[in-house]
């Protein structure tokens, strides 16, 4: 138990166990993984579609990922498993390397979350601001709503444009190819989506929504409006004989390089894997934290961000090797599993046994699913992670700086791709709040208040106050008022007690001022430095200048100062108190 408490596993377990399990949790398990597993089961089918795959494997994510970060991980409601934020991601990877590209791509990203896990970099993930989080969110749900405009709309797209504009301007070019079938079945779905939680509110609308989009495709098919399938979109080949829609059995291992048409393991492609697999390892880690965050919200628990972080690498590097694609935390099936009464990771192992119960026993049935039906539910998922009102929200009410910072993040999301915008993000956020910080940073003559403490000095004498930290951004320009030399200046007195911090940069300024102090013959004086600060003055060596004291207080710094104007030589070494 020693031994998994230090690696962080299995802790969301260890923690059910301290809190108790009695009749009751279970009941609210089972509700939970009922209530979930129903609402994953066309949720993970479509978000496989929607990044290129054939449908089963989502199925076979949530499956194999899901129940295996439960266990291992450290949130005790998590519900993981294919997530509408990598469709960005994992569309490109799929168009260049294929499926086993992905699969590859995703034990990559697995090996890389263990790491961080490892590392206790869990805490880490709080340091992301949250207009950028917002920004890349938003810009996917714009993305992905786009993307599915083609199934949604029964277009006809002959182009394979890697880009979104490019993509868009594809569609537009499409609409004369419009199914009027597809988009009366998209409609009646939506439609049902929004409408649904108004008049049932207890119970998912995912399989109203379904059967209600059908059934109208099973109508439509009557009168002569054809409507695109699952089953006419994608089949599997069993013994020989193929068939249509998905398999019904359970997956078999496989090497993602030993599939068919894999591109043969090499050096070289792991090297142009690593750069999405760092995305989506960055991507996983945000989501399946912020999810485990708002979960403690909802049930006033507590995570273990390490923890659930190894639990996520283990999915992503054992769910391939079965065909499962990246899995994260959803807030969505997360917030519903909650809602539903979930008391322990085994709502989510509940979850994934409704989904193998239905690939077992309905997979027929999943060949008359409409695709437009399919879109639909991901344009509803698409608008729920825009948070449209919320954006607009917060474009209201938060300071400039953030609102540049979030709707840099949301264009180079929908203009190029999810990695440049978070990095652009997060270097502009770091630029604009080393901007903020600096400028609370000043030097000046010491206030009035201060001045009591130090009484009448001699002209000789000149008295600043820092205030801030003292770090690149602020240093340079904070010091240079401490350069304003007066005729007959002799002693400085500098306050330092705001003060709590300084870098190396600081540290090498105070040096040149120090420089500059002792070509003057001008004496300095340090009142009311911290602990910290003093330590790190003197590992850099400044505590052995002759011209140097430091004092606790100000009425300390003026008896030294007076001190060195009596004294009939400068003085010579240093006296510290």
């Amino acid at each position: 138990m020693s031994w998994f408490a230090r690696l962080s596993l299995f802790t969301a377990w260890r923690h059910t166990r301290k809190v108790g399990y009695d009749r009751q949790a279970l009941r609210g398990d089972v509700l939970a993984g009922l209530t979930v597993g129903i609402i994953a089961i066309p949720l993970a089918m479509a978000l496989a579609i929607a990044v290129g795959a054939p449908p089963q494997h989502g199925l076979y994510t949530v499956l194999v990922a899901a129940p295996l970060i439960a266990l291992t991980g450290g949130s005790r409601f998590n519900v993981s498993g294919p997530t509408a934020a990598f469709v960005v991601i994992l569309l490109p990877i799929v168009q260049q390397h294929g499926l086993s590209g992905l699969l590859l791509c995703t034990m990559l990203s697995g090996v890389m979350l263990i790491a961080l896990g490892l590392m206790r970099a869990g805490k880490l993930i709080q340091f992301v601001p949250y207009p950028v989080i917002l920004g890349f969110t938003a810009g996917i749900g714009v993305v992905i709503a786009g993307l599915q405009l083609k199934d949604a709309l029964g277009l006809e797209v002959t182009s394979s444009a890697s880009h979104f504009p490019e993509q868009m301007l594809d569609l537009l070019g499409a609409l004369p190819s419009l199914q009027m079938g597809d988009a009366l079945v998209a409609l009646a779905t939506l439609g049902t989506l929004i409408l649904w939680p108004r008049l049932v509110p207890r119970v998912p609308g995912h399989l109203a929504a379904l059967a209600v989009g059908t059934l109208l495709a099973l109508a439509l098919e009557n009168v002569g409006l054809g409507v695109a399938t699952l089953g006419e979109r994608f089949s599997y080949t069993h013994e020989g004989i193929t068939q249509a829609g998905i398999p019904p059995y359970l997956p078999s291992f496989a090497w993602p390089w030993d599939l068919p048409g894999a591109t043969p393991l090499s050096l070289a492609l792991l090297r142009e894997l690593l750069a999405p697999a760092m995305a989506i390892a960055m991507l996983g880690a945000i989501e399946s934290l912020l999810c485990a965050v708002v979960a403690d919200g909802m049930r006033g628990s507590k995570h273990d961000s390490n923890g659930e972080l190894i639990g996520q690498g283990l999915g992503n590097l054992i769910a391939p090797l079965f065909g499962g694609i990246t899995a994260t935390a959803a807030i969505a099936r997360t917030a519903a599993s909650v809602r539903a009464g979930a008391f322990s990771p085994l709502a989510a192992i509940i979850h994934a046994g409704v989904v193998l119960v239905a690939m077992l026993l309905l997979a027929p049935l999943f060949s008359y699913l409409p695709m437009a039906a399919l879109a639909a539910l991901l344009l509803m998922v698409a608008w729920n992670m825009a948070e449209v009102p919320h954006v607009l929200h917060t474009l209201r009410i938060a300071p400039r700086s953030d609102v540049l910072v979030l709707v840099t993040c949301l264009v180079l999301t929908v203009a190029f791709d999810m990695v440049l915008a978070v990095g652009v993000g997060l270097l502009l956020a770091a630029g604009l709040f080393i901007r903020q910080m600096s400028a609370l940073t000043s030097a000046a003559p010491l206030p009035r208040q201060f001045r009591e403490l130090l009484g009448e000095l001699p002209e000789a004498v000149a008295a600043y106050a820092i205030r801030g930290p003292l770090f690149f951004g602020a240093a340079e320009k904070a010091l240079n008022a401490l350069r304003r030399f007066t005729p007959g200046l002799r002693v400085v007195i500098v306050d330092l007690s705001a003060v709590p911090m300084l870098d190396m940069t600081a540290i090498s300024a105070l040096e040149n001022v120090l420089r500059d102090y002792h070509q003057q013959g001008v004496g300095l004086i340090f009142s009311g430095s911290s602990s910290q600060v003093r330590l790190q003055l003197r590992r850099a060596g400044i505590h052995r200048h002759a011209r140097l004291a430091y004092v606790q207080t100000l009425p300390q710094a003026r008896h030294k100062a007076l001190r060195w104007l009596d004294a009939t030589a400068e003085p010579a070494a240093p006296e510290q108190h």
